[in-house]
This record gives C-alpha cells, sequence and structure tokens, in this order.
C-alpha cells in the first residue's frame, strides 16, 4: 500500500475557520434520553422551596438561584431568578450529546453554565453542524461527527473538541468557509463547490493528526466526485434521518428475547453476534458495530451506560424511566445499523484519503492563492443585528 502523509494537508480549523467550544452544562439533570423525566425534574424542582431548591439546582460558580442571565436565542426559557420560578418546563430539545447519541435538553440558560448561545443563534432547518471529538492519540474512529441538531460538542474521552457550524448566519447563509476557498476549488474543478459539498468531503477524507484535524484536498475532480458521493452517505447515516437504513443482505438487528425493565449489564457474544442486555438479547449485531469506537470510546457500552441507571443516580437525576421505553429499543437497533455501515465503508474513506493526499490541493498552495491565512474575521461569529432576544429579568437587548 503507498505510505502517503497528510502533514501538507490543510486543517479543517483553516477550512471552516469559525468554531466554538462544547457547551458547558454545569449540572447533568438538565439532560436526559427522554423529555418525560426532563419534565418530571423540572417540576420537582419548581415544587422545592429554599434550601432544597438550591441543593436540587446543584449550584456553579456560573450559576445559582439569583443568577441573572438572557434567554438562549429562540427558546423559551425564563429570564427571572430561578428563585421565584414556578412556571411550566420550557419544552425540551433534541440534542446530540456526544458521538452518535441523541438526549433531550431543558432549553433554559439559566440551568447552563456556558450554553453557547451564538451556536444556538445559527441553528435551523438548514444548518448543519461537524463535531471535532477531542484527541486521542492512536485512537481509531471516525475523525468528525455531523449533525442537524444542536451538538453539545461532549468528547468521550481526551482533551475537548470543537464545534463548528457550516454557515454563519440563520437560515444556512454565508458559509463557514475560508474565504475564497469555495471559488478556488470550483476553478479547480469546473464546477461550482457548495459548503455543503465541502462538508461532506471533509467527512469523508478527513484525518486526525498530532497537529489536528487535516482534510486532504484532491487536485483531480474525478476523486473530488468521488469524495463528495462518498461522504453524502456518511452524513445520510450521520444525521439518521428519511429512509431507515439497512445492512446488506437483507439483515437487521432484531429483539430476539425481551428486554427487561432495567437491563443491569450489556454483554456482547462475538461468536453469535448477540447483544445481552440483562436476559434480553438483540442479534444480529455485526462485531464492527460492537467495535466502533470514538476518542478510544466503545460507543454501544456508552450509550447503554447513559441508559441503563449504572452508579447510584441522586437528586433529580434520579428521576428517569421505571422501565425501559420501547423508543430507546428502537433507537438502539437503528444505533446498531448506523455503526455496522459506518464500519463498513472506512476502507473506501482510506483509499479516498490516500488518492487525494497522492496528488493534493496543499495548504502551501492555499497559501500561494490568498486563502490561507484565514482572516481573523472569518473566526469570530457573525454579528446578527435584525432581531431581539431577551435579557436578564425580561428586558431586551438588540444584537
Amino acid at each position: 500500500m503507498l505510505c502517503v502523509t497528510y502533514e501538507d494537508a490543510p486543517l479543517l480549523d483553516d477550512l471552516l475557520p469559525w468554531s466554538v467550544a462544547p457547551l458547558r452544562l454545569g449540572r447533568s439533570w438538565p439532560m436526559a434520553p427522554d423529555a418525560a423525566s426532563l419534565k418530571a425534574r423540572w417540576a420537582a424542582f419548581v415544587r422545592s422551596e429554599g434550601a432544597e431548591r438550591e441543593a436540587l439546582l446543584r449550584p456553579s460558580r456560573s450559576r445559582t438561584l439569583t443568577s441573572s442571565v438572557a434567554a438562549l436565542p429562540g427558546q423559551s426559557g425564563g429570564t427571572g431568578r430561578l428563585a421565584a420560578e414556578s412556571g411550566p418546563c420550557p419544552e425540551p430539545v433534541r440534542v446530540l450529546h456526544g458521538p452518535f447519541d441523541e438526549q433531550w435538553l431543558i432549553p433554559d440558560h439559566r440551568l447552563i453554565d456556558s450554553a453557547r448561545p451564538e451556536l444556538w443563534r445559527v441553528a435551523g432547518p438548514q444548518q448543519l453542524f461537524l463535531v471535532e471529538p477531542g484527541h486521542v492519540p492512536d485512537a481509531s474512529g471516525p475523525a468528525l461527527v455531523a449533525t442537524a441538531l444542536l451538538p453539545d460538542g461532549r468528547s468521550p474521552a481526551g482533551r475537548p473538541g470543537r464545534i463548528r457550524p457550516l454557515y454563519r448566519r440563520p437560515g444556512g447563509e454565508e458559509p463557514n468557509t475560508a474565504p475564497g476557498l469555495l471559488e478556488l476549488l470550483g476553478r479547480r474543478f469546473g464546477q461550482d463547490v457548495t459548503a455543503e459539498a465541502l462538508l461532506t468531503w471533509t467527512l469523508a477524507a478527513a484525518r486526525r493528526t498530532a497537529a489536528g484535524c487535516r482534510v486532504p484536498l484532491p487536485a483531480d475532480p474525478d476523486i473530488w466526485a468521488h469524495g463528495v458521493e462518498l461522504g453524502h452517505r456518511i452524513l445520510w447515516l450521520h444525521l439518521r434521518t428519511g429512509e431507515r437504513p439497512k445492512l446488506p443482505g437483507g439483515r437487521r438487528p432484531y429483539v430476539r428475547a425481551a428486554l427487561p425493565a432495567r437491563p443491569g449489564e450489556l454483554l456482547y457474544d462475538r461468536e453469535e453476534e448477540a447483544l445481552h442486555l440483562g436476559d434480553g438479547l438483540i442479534s444480529p449485531v455485526p462485531p464492527a458495530a460492537w467495535d466502533f469506537h470514538v476518542s478510544g470510546v466503545r460507543v454501544l457500552e456508552l450509550w447503554f451506560e447513559r441508559r441503563s441507571g449504572a452508579g447510584q443516580a441522586e437528586g433529580l437525576d434520579a428521576l428517569r424511566p421505571s422501565s425501559w421505553p420501547q423508543a430507546w429499543t428502537s433507537e438502539l437497533l437503528e444505533l446498531i445499523t448506523v455503526l455496522a455501515l459506518l464500519a463498513e465503508v472506512r476502507p473506501r474513506q482510506e483509499e479516498l484519503a490516500q488518492a487525494a493526499a497522492a496528488g493534493p490541493v496543499t495548504a502551501g498552495e492555499l497559501r500561494s492563492a490568498g486563502v490561507l491565512p484565514v482572516p481573523a474575521a472569518a473566526r469570530r461569529p457573525a454579528s446578527v443585528l435584525d432581531h431581539h432576544e431577551e435579557g436578564p429579568g425580561g428586558q431586551f437587548a438588540l444584537l
């Protein structure tokens, strides 16, 4: 096999220059795998008073019962002090909690230490996010995860990663790309190059290195077209929208033995390709799905751990489903399929990255063309000047 290095491939940090640090909740109870538990936690919180309410909140240096903060953009969370809060729970929103784990979050800024409002401002139907997991040396797994949900950017292990919106403004406006990059690639390939095409190529070809995530860009338009097509399939699997993915040959994981009300452990039988959840049984589960890791952590084990009640939950975290919901089983079956299919395309990704790196558009060429270095303004969020947001205590501020 041809030995190719990626040292002169441009950094993702230069191609999609505006990035945001992960959210920092400061307390775990405003997030859960099901929305009903969040509403029950909120109800218990607003029923409490005084010292009990303070203990349930789990105050931090950033958030206490008397903190005064602005509302999250586009959300209905209150801005009055939590000490006096008695209203209904803000409607939970679907978020991506680390790689491949869709959960629910109470979108109330008073409960979140660092909510990254700039991400909430640009979220919407046309937005996509790339999440760069924390770097773990020699760890297997994808370099990036894509989502249409607002991601918290949580990394299973290693250093915190980064969140990169595809667009800098709501409504899919102003691509978050190095100025001049799309035009340069368009001239190189003899076709219009869109921000989404760059994103799909990046999903297919990006590689983690000690210096950061690098994206080899090909000089050959045929290689580019192949990578964009492969990246579209990867994006579809990451987003899990539309038609449900299926394993080849008509294979699909089924529940062979009913899952117990509270499965206590997760075990995998490689020979039988069977996943045991307590006395429950799901098969076939391809070894590639079980072996799928991100940042050195097995995805299926982490997904199960967050739902199984492993460990001693305290305070509001203890309010959770009394039995394993059917919806979680459906999510698990789909996740197994997605991970197996993503593992299946990895060899094609390796071939693509090597083909691109063998005859690349280098970082040096981008510098010669004036695309690099990226202007400082491109690394900052765009100004939003056309709407009001509710500030602390119900005051409105024009941003």
